[in-house]
């Protein structure tokens, strides 16, 4: 990274959980369900980042207060020195996470991971389920 690296407290923080469908406003969603994804990691979030053409860095040993099971954030630097802003299209947190949260769905790791989970995980839910019988009611 260049001289900013040294002012990364004031860059941007994003939590995974502040884009995650799965998660109600109380559980720290901040933006709408429509707009958010399903299970986004910090790899995901830092990797459009950069996609956007946005300074971002990984902080692994932090955790999301109301979710401290689930590890890491992503700090992200919106503007440069001068004030102006590293991609025009992106001049707020919400816009960042709004952004961040279409992008996340097209990743690599995404399409890669959901073509072959639908047949065999359907299968095998199928099969166990059958043939087993419950005590027997007296």
């Amino acid at each position: 990274m260049d001289g900013n690296a040294q002012n990364i407290k004031k860059w941007i923080v994003v939590y995974p959980v502040y884009i995650n469908s799965k998660k109600t406003i109380a559980e720290g969603r901040r933006i709408s369900v429509s707009k958010a994804c399903e299970n986004p990691t910090c790899a995901e979030i830092h990797d459009c980042c950069r996609h956007l053409k946005l300074l971002s860095a990984i902080e692994a040993d932090k955790a999301y207060p109301r979710d401290f099971m689930q590890r890491g954030r992503v700090r992200v630097l919106l503007k440069k020195e001068d004030g102006t802003l590293f991609n025009p299209s992106i001049s707020s947190r919400k816009e960042l996470m709004i952004h961040v949260a279409e992008l996340v769905p097209k990743h690599a790791n995404r399409i890669k991971k959901q073509e072959p989970a639908p047949s065999s995980s359907a299968a095998a839910a199928g099969s166990s389920k059958q043939g087993k019988g419950g005590r027997k009611k007296r």
